[in-house]
Formats: C-alpha cells, sequence, structure tokens
C-alpha cells in the first residue's frame, strides 16, 4: 500500500511500505521522468548524491527500465563528492559505478565527475567551469529567473543531521549565493574534503527527489517536513525547495512514521 500527501507548497510526499516498494517507485519516477524530458528538450540531466541513494536506484538496471529508458540521451553529474581518488572507498562515483553506472549503456563522455587529482578548492572551480560549459551548448537548463543551471532532477539522500549534499547544518557554505559548486575542507563527517552543489543550484532545479529511508531517520524526516518553527539552517533539507520546481520525498513507512497525520494521506 503507497502513501501519499502534500505537506506544503510544491512538495509532495511518496510513502511506500517497503524499501523495495520504495525503490520501484523512484524507478518509475526517474523512468517516466526521463521520457518526458528527453522528448521535450532532447537530453535528461540528472545529478546524484552517495550513500544508500545509490542503491536504491539499482531497480533501473533491471526490466523493464534497462530496455526503455534512453540512456544515450543522459548526461550524470554529481551534487556532491568527496575529494579523494575516483577508486578510494569514499568516492561517491565509485560506489555508483560499482552498483548502478558500470552496468548502463551510458556513453562515456556524458558522465561528468570531478578531476580526482586537484585540491578541493580547484576541483570545485573546474567542476563549475564544466558545467557552464554545458549550460552555455543548452545540454543543461538554464534557470528562468536567474543564471543557474537548471538540472532536470536532482536526487538526494539525506543524513542524520538533516543534511543533503555536503550542505552540514550551520556551516558556512549554506550562506553561497554565487557560486554553483563549492567546497568545504572541515566536513563533520570523513572525509573532510568534499565538493558540493550550492543552495541556489539545489533550489533552480526542475526537480528535486529526496529519498530517506529507516527508522533511525524518523525524527529528522519529521523536523525536515512537519516542524515548521524549526530554524532552516540547523535543518539543510528544510532549505532545498525549489523555486520555480517540484520537491518529492521518496519514504518508507519506517521513515515517515513520525510524520503528521496530514503528510500520511492514502493515495
Amino acid at each position: 500500500m503507497a502513501l501519499s500527501g502534500a505537506c506544503r507548497d510544491g512538495m509532495e510526499v511518496r510513502i511506500q511500505e517497503s524499501v523495495e516498494e520504495l525503490s520501484t517507485d523512484l524507478a518509475d519516477y526517474i523512468s517516466d521522468l526521463s521520457e518526458a524530458t528527453i522528448k521535450e528538450r532532447g537530453a535528461f540531466c540528472i545529478a546524484i548524491s552517495g550513500g544508500s541513494l545509490v542503491s536504491l536506484m539499482r531497480t533501473l538496471i533491471s526490466a523493464p527500465y534497462i530496455k526503455t529508458i534512453d540512456w544515450a540521451k543522459w548526461h550524470i553529474f554529481w551534487a556532491d563528492e568527496r575529494v579523494v581518488a575516483k577508486n578510494h572507498v569514499d568516492s561517491n562515483y565509485r560506489l555508483a559505478k560499482d552498483i548502478f553506472l558500470s552496468k548502463i549503456p551510458l556513453v562515456p563522455s556524458h558522465l561528468h565527475s570531478i578531476n580526482d587529482s586537484l585540491t578541493a578548492e580547484k576541483a570545485a572551480n573546474e567542476y563549475e567551469f564544466v558545467i557552464r560549459q554545458l549550460v552555455r551548448t543548452r545540454v543543461v537548463g538554464v534557470s528562468e529567473i536567474s543564471d543557474c543551471p537548471r538540472f532536470d532532477l536532482i536526487l538526494l539522500g539525506m543524513g542524520y543531521d538533516g543534511h543533503v549534499a555536503s550542505l552540514f547544518p550551520n556551516h558556512s557554505v549554506l550562506n553561497e549565493k554565487d557560486d554553483w559548486v563549492t567546497y568545504i575542507i572541515d566536513s563533520p563527517k570523513p572525509p573532510p574534503e568534499r565538493i558540493t552543489f550550492t543552495l541556489p543550484v539545489i533550489k533552480s532545479a526542475a526537480n528535486v527527489a529526496v529519498v530517506v529511508t529507516g527508522s533511525n531517520k524518523a525524527d529528522i524526516v519529521h523536523m525536515a517536513i512537519d516542524d515548521v518553527g524549526l530554524e532552516c539552517p540547523s535543518v539543510p533539507a528544510k532549505m532545498i525547495q525549489p523555486i520555480n520546481g517540484k520537491l518529492i520525498w521518496f519514504l518508507d513507512k519506517s521513515a515517515a512514521s513520525k510524520l503528521g497525520g496530514a503528510s500520511q494521506t492514502s493515495a
């Protein structure tokens, strides 16, 4: 049984009984969005994060998705990345490649990862330059209300502290307004050096999906979705409402267990 509820303007909450059902729902969503976007503009630009989110994308490598998705039109980016070698156990790129990317027929040049030979600052600057070039050639869309890139979909997980991408609670990086990609060298979670999309870029996306599972994140899910009185910088996930796009939370029943009743209306 699926549960769903709109908690506030521009946000949808989709709740599934199990992680398996959530993974299938997520695959359906990504597949449908990919098809519609490619028909509209000829490409599908998706940015992903790391962690359990990548495992939940595994359904896309099974039937029918592996055969029906137009993988050649996909461009994949990272919403954040650890500044480590690509073969390092902490690399988001390695995780995605091992679980997902190595099993789909992507065009190699459409895989946009960071330069792991650079410092965090230089890697962030170069990654932003790459994105700016793709915006200039209209591979990546552009926001109608700012100069920010308009990714077709940014897929995020959420940490126990409410962080998304590498935007951590009360961190100064939350105040970055000018850069598209920035860096941190003091991550509260190892490894300390990371690059990350800034809030303006995430909020400029056409679609943002936050995927969370497990009862151990139920409290922070409640804070992010229900607790309107909480100071936003304390829970960065509360700050990612797209300005002119759609936000969907994909939750399993355990992660949604402390949401208010309005968030769990039967679909």
